[in-house]
């Protein structure tokens, strides 16, 4: 029998140990991965528990209210038809229900909607959002055992969207842990209870997005975005943290399809239980006012206001008889700090105030021509919302300056007694250049350039044939009687 040559020998030898290794380096990467999803695994929150504490406090509201004289097959249904045609045929069936496209006989049938909420106090306190119950002529609070209660609303406050119920059943009911929503961060694993289109005691799951979003509609609010799957049926359910503690109410959703997008927002516990307690004390709820309006500061206006970064908020316009007035506080003032706290966006102050007790002295930081200084205001009461303003458009005159690609004329005695500006010079037209570029447009009201008030057409020209030619500055605009900060730059 032949024998192997060495050489070939200690090919094979080599090989074999190859194939070893490689099985074993396979292997151990194997084992690797396994252990990786597995530890991944048991990273990933279980909300089991946390639910079967909590939802026999979560409730499912339904109301009933009476049909208008004039009426829609959409004022018959739960949720706008916009929202419905993008849900599967299945659910739009589900929603409208038998009858519900043209009412029989021509008699419009009352209208529902649907909502969740939950109970704060075992005596049948239930929290949920306005919305839900606004104009119902009929509530009913569905329990978790199924059991269905007429509910007695206790009061609303639209501003914040919230409602206060109250159920009677004669037993203790359960109840939510109310946690601190202040304590949240973002980042932090949340989730819901609720009835996304009427599929009672659905749980959702996701993380806080960001903290403080403020919504045109609700400037008193700080609202908590989340990526938690909130959709129509979800609002005035609660949001819990890993404790188990409510730390939010569901309330909005940022959409273009009717459906959950990514985007949901919650009202803030600690705010939801203040607005509580004072329905339930007083039937209303009361918020501290300062009486200015504000806008955000953006780099140019920090940068034509002295400022190294955009921060605090701008006030724009001081309302006559408020407590800013009575302060001392002024239009082109940058408040950057409410009783010692540091405001970074103008939305941040709102909430502040709303939260601080009538009659209380607050301290306001104010930057004001290019140096910081204290403001101690006393707080009102926020009244209740004034009606809008509007402003009738200029007749066209004879324009009397040029400059910065607008023509100004002195402001007509039509609008000072129908809008109560005493002071400016109306923008007659605009023409490319630094006032268009800056938003400036004709209707508008110029009543101050560069922190100098401008009282005629003569005025507005000394100040802008004095200004510096390298240099952005501000110019207050009031536009359909609203005030507004712009930039000119050069």
């Amino acid at each position: 029998m032949p024998k192997t040559p060495p050489v070939v020998a200690a090919r094979q030898s080599t090989n074999l140990v190859t194939s070893m290794w490689a099985a074993l380096l396979a292997t151990v990467l194997m084992i690797l991965l396994v252990w990786s999803q597995a530890a991944q695994a048991r990273g990933l929150p279980d909300f089991t528990e946390l639910v079967e504490d909590n939802a026999g406090a979560v409730v499912n509201i339904s109301t009933t209210s009476a049909a208008p004289e004039s009426t829609s097959r959409l004022q018959n249904l739960p949720f706008d038809e916009r929202q419905l045609e993008q849900m599967p045929e299945f659910f739009q069936d589900f929603f409208r229900g038998p009858g519900s496209g043209n009412s029989q006989g021509g008699r419009a049938q009352p209208r529902q909607s649907m909502g969740s909420g939950f109970i704060v106090s075992r005596d049948g306190y239930v929290l949920t959002n306005n919305h839900v119950v606004e104009g119902a002529d009929e509530i009913i609070v569905r329990l978790n055992d199924r059991r269905e209660l007429p509910a007695r609303l206790i009061g609303t406050d639209p501003r914040s969207d919230m409602a206060v119920l109250k159920i009677e059943t004669g037993d203790d009911l359960p109840v939510v842990q109310v946690g601190k929503s202040k304590d949240l961060k973002v980042g932090e694993w949340v989730f819901a209870i609720g009835s996304p289109f009427g599929f009672d005691y659905t749980v959702t799951a996701g993380i806080v997005s960001a903290l403080g979003r403020s919504l045109p509609s609700e400037n008193y609010v700080p609202f908590i975005q989340t990526d938690v799957a909130i959709n129509p049926g979800n609002s005035g359910g609660p949001l819990f943290n890993m404790d188990g503690d409510v730390i939010g109410i569901n309330s909005q959703i940022y959409t273009r399809s009717g459906g959950f997008m990514g985007v949901s927002f919650a009202i803030p516990i600690d705010d939801a239980m203040s607005v509580f307690r004072q329905i339930r004390d007083n039937g209303s709820v009361s918020r501290g006012w300062l009486g200015v309006l504000i806008q955000e500061v953006n780099r140019d206006l920090a940068e034509s206001f002295g400022l190294k970064r955009p921060r605090g908020a701008l006030v724009a316009e001081v309302l006559g008889g408020s407590p800013a007035e009575a302060a001392g506080l002024q239009s082109g003032d940058i408040v950057l700090a409410y009783d010692g706290e540091e405001l970074q966006l103008s939305s941040e102050l709102p909430p502040m105030v709303g939260r601080t007790p009538i009659g209380e002295l607050a301290r306001l930081t104010v930057l004001r021509g290019g140096n910081e200084m204290s403001i101690d205001v006393k707080i009102g009461q926020l009244p209740d919302e004034r009606g809008a303003q509007t402003q009738s458009p200029a007749t066209p005159a004879d324009s009397s300056l040029s400059l910065f690609g607008l023509s100004v004329e002195p402001l007509p005695a039509s609008m000072t007694d129908a809008q109560g500006i005493s002071v400016g010079v109306l923008v007659a037209d605009v023409q490319g250049g630094p006032a268009f570029d800056a938003g400036i447009r004709p209707n508008d009201v110029i009543t101050e350039i560069d922190r100098k008030a401008v009282t005629s057409v003569a005025d507005f020209r000394n100040i802008a044939g004095n200004l510096a030619a390298d240099r952005a500055v501000p110019v207050r605009i009031v536009r359909q009687g609203r005030a507004l900060y712009l930039v000119m730059k050069p």
